[in-house]
């Protein structure tokens, strides 16, 4: 069965195909992305303004092409924060719905968090014991622990990347008090509510997902995306203490040029690079290791067990 994941963002619309079968590893067969930059598109009234909208329907509706031509039975697809805390993303969607056919779903921060664990977990397995997973997207962080595939803890916090970046460079590079005043609030955001995940237990593996981590562990000297998903990356704590004075003084241009950083993300790496800091610190990490599966997958991973249970459907034979 071929299914199509369309993934809306803070900062992307992503439309991943997906080749679905029971038991075996989603295999993506088919990319379709846009910047969307939803989360620079809230007026001052907390709304998606009208441009925002049309950019987004425009998208669905392009996406919906695609995965036709594509072969897709089926389109899931999902909002995270940037829809999430707009005052009129009702409206929003269904403009969406009536333009395009598609009916986005609506994202909690628990969910995300939940689904992001399921992820990982099937990426690396019950061998990897108890599990801590942390998820940096533009809008929030989530957070997750536990040892089955469900997690015992999943929430989330307002600290996402292109948030922060909106809040604290907006006019450009913050000087060394703003830059203070950053890594408190995120310290203490994280902090509030750390209690939740630490008394789950130790974790016996912490992972991370998402563009912000995969851009910190290459900067840090972990491998090329171009090497393959099962090549193993880790971020350490070491390397990026070290790398954050460096990222702090450097321009959008000199940090455009650094491997794994996308030019239209140049803005996110500080306050990105900060929260995975705190985290670490705050959890008491040396490292994390980097999954290659993240919400997406979390999101076609569920659907394919739901679909498996109700009509067996999916068993990856000939019926």
């Amino acid at each position: 069965m071929r299914l199509g994941v369309l993934d809306i963002g803070s900062n992307t619309g992503h439309l991943l195909v997906f080749d679905a079968h029971a038991g075996a590893a989603p295999l993506p067969a088919y990319s379709h992305k846009e910047p969307l930059r939803l989360a620079e598109h809230l007026g001052h009234d907390g709304n998606i303004t009208e441009e925002g909208r049309d950019k987004l329907t425009a998208f669905v509706e392009s996406s919906v092409t695609v995965a036709e031509d594509k072969g897709c039975e089926e389109i899931v697809g999902f909002a995270t924060s940037a829809v999430r805390d707009a005052g009129n993303s009702q409206q929003v969607l269904d403009h969406v719905d009536e333009k395009s056919g598609v009916r986005i779903e609506v994202l909690s921060g628990e969910d995300e968090a939940r689904l992001t664990f399921l992820a990982v977990r099937r990426w690396f397995g019950w061998s990897a014991g108890r599990l801590s997973v942390f998820d940096i997207g533009g809008g929030s962080l989530e957070l997750a622990g536990g040892a089955d595939e469900a997690p015992d803890v999943a929430y989330s916090v307002p600290l996402g990347a292109a948030r922060l970046a909106r809040e604290y460079f907006a006019n450009g590079h913050p000087g060394e008090e703003d830059l203070r005043l950053l890594r408190k609030r995120i310290r203490a955001e994280i902090a509030r509510d750390a209690g939740q995940l630490i008394r789950a237990g130790r974790p016996d593996k912490a992972a991370a997902t998402s563009k912000t981590f995969r851009s910190l562990a290459r900067i840090c000297g972990a491998a090329a995306a171009g090497d393959g998903a099962l090549v193993p990356r880790i971020l350490p704590m070491k390397e990026l203490v070290y790398w954050i004075p460096l990222l702090v003084s450097m321009d959008r241009e000199e940090l455009s040029v650094l491997p794994g950083v996308s030019p239209s993300r140049t803005h996110q790496i500080v306050p990105g690079a900060l929260v995975a800091e705190a985290c670490m610190d705050i959890f008491g990490l040396d490292e994390l290791e980097i999954c290659p599966w993240a919400l997406r997958e979390g999101v076609i991973l569920e659907r394919i067990d739901k679909i498996a249970l109700v009509d067996g459907s999916l068993t990856g034979s000939a019926s």
